[in-house]
């Protein structure tokens, strides 16, 4: 019981600076992008299994093909679809199926994943993503 009062002493301590301002519980459930190596990023090809225009952040499912000629499917996180939006994207600017490149921030961890950029996503020809479509 002692631990349970402690720890709710805690959590009210922590939220009582945020009681009235509704913005700041919003900031301490959001992570930070710190899992993702911005200093060695990584080109990657392969080809849309699915994008995910969610909420709080977007996703494309890549699949890469490794050099043993296995597919590998990686977990690629972008901006939110509201910054997305801003930028000219919808739901349906990506498709399975679409060839990609794209510049990521691998996930540090070494797993196959990252965070991509729009500025950093191209067609596998090279031709510039379309958005809006």
């Amino acid at each position: 019981m002692g631990r349970q009062l402690a720890g709710l002493a805690v959590s009210v301590a922590l939220m009582a600076p945020c009681a009235s301002l509704a913005p700041c519980g919003f900031a301490l459930a959001h992570h930070s992008f710190a899992m993702f190596d911005q200093e060695n990023q990584i080109d990657l090809e392969g080809v849309v299994q699915e994008f995910k225009f969610t909420n709080p952040h977007t996703f494309i499912f890549l699949q890469v093909k490794q050099e043993d000629g296995t597919i590998q499917t990686w977990n690629l996180e972008g901006a939110s679809p509201s910054a997305l939006v801003r930028d000219g994207w919808s739901s349906k600017s990506l498709k399975s199926g679409d060839e990609i490149k794209a510049k990521i921030a691998p996930l540090r961890s070494g797993a196959p994943g990252g965070a991509w950029t729009v500025q950093q996503i191209k067609y596998r020809d090279g031709r510039p993503l379309t958005v809006g479509e």
